[in-house]
């Protein structure tokens, strides 16, 4: 899925368009993006190729690369929101920043292994269309 794309955090401050071929979509279950996350996994498009040009806001642009291993987040210091990071390896762009709704779909579950427990059997929950009834 190659193309151009543009990206926002969540207060709108980073803005951000993205020319790239994603390669790879994964939803890591590792223990690091759940931690990144604050939830059961990650969802991130990778591209060992992808220009982004920071159209706005790369002032509020912040990025923590843990020690010792590959993991870095990119995120915007006013809002939190993920926003995209560049190696010299790959470029990972969090979904969720993405502006225009994906057609791709997810390749892979990753270190499933390491899934939260909670995650396990939550297909059979109820679902609500926005908050659930009081």
């Amino acid at each position: 899925m190659s193309g151009h794309y543009p990206g926002s955090c969540l207060c709108g401050g980073v803005r951000v368009r993205l020319e790239a071929d994603f390669e790879r979509f994964y939803l890591c279950h590792c223990v690091y993006c759940r931690k990144d996350t604050g939830s059961a996994h990650a969802a991130n498009l990778f591209a060992s190729t992808a220009r982004l040009t920071w159209l706005s806001g790369q002032e509020q642009l912040r990025s923590f690369k843990l020690p010792a291993t590959r993991h870095t987040r990119s995120f915007c210091a006013v809002c939190g929101s993920a926003l995209p990071s560049a190696s010299d390896e790959r470029v990972v762009i969090p979904a969720g920043c993405l502006d225009p709704e994906l057609e791709k779909q997810p390749d892979a579950h990753i270190f499933f292994a390491s899934r939260a427990a909670w995650e396990c059997g939550i297909a059979g929950i109820p679902t609500c269309e926005g908050f659930p009834p009081s």
